[in-house]
């Protein structure tokens, strides 16, 4: 797993979000920008996480950051997360795994003994130039926003 760290620059990537408008890292140049990586739309840790998020959203956009959610999700599970939850932040259909992989959070996971591959609950805050200035390895789902601000 060859994970995008503290000082790389950011591939440029298109992917649709939730509702099939396509997306692009460029789209951000000039913008600080939150990319967090989540595993799975609806399930219980992010939905803690994206809801956690959400309640601090006007703090984050206040320090001038733009956020990006993104998950191997299709665009119809996307949509019925964001609506369901009132995310006022796109959610990247990362079918493809085009920018799970350009980040490089798939890679082996264990849960409950059990080993396989998926992706990696990590967060990126990328400067205005589209570098890494920090990435968040271990998320708090709970207390997200937090460890961003903090």
């Amino acid at each position: 797993m060859n994970t995008l760290k503290e000082g790389s620059k950011v591939p440029n990537f298109t992917v649709n979000d939730q509702d099939g408008n396509s997306i692009s890292l460029s789209d951000y140049l000039g913008k600080k920008l939150i990319v967090f990586f989540y595993p799975k739309a609806s399930t219980p840790g992010c939905t803690a996480e994206a809801c956690n998020l959400k309640d601090n959203y006007k703090e984050l956009q206040k320090q001038g950051y733009s956020l990006l959610g993104v998950s191997a999700d299709s665009e119809k599970r996307q949509l019925n997360f964001k609506n369901k939850y009132e995310f006022p932040f796109p959610l990247l259909a990362d079918v493809d795994m085009e920018v799970i992989n350009a980040f490089g959070v798939w890679g082996p996971k264990k849960f409950m003994g059990r080993e396989y591959d998926g992706i990696h609950r990590k967060t990126f805050i990328i400067d205005e130039k589209g570098i890494v200035e920090r990435v968040i390895d271990k998320v708090k789902t709970k207390d997200h926003a937090a460890q961003i601000l903090g």
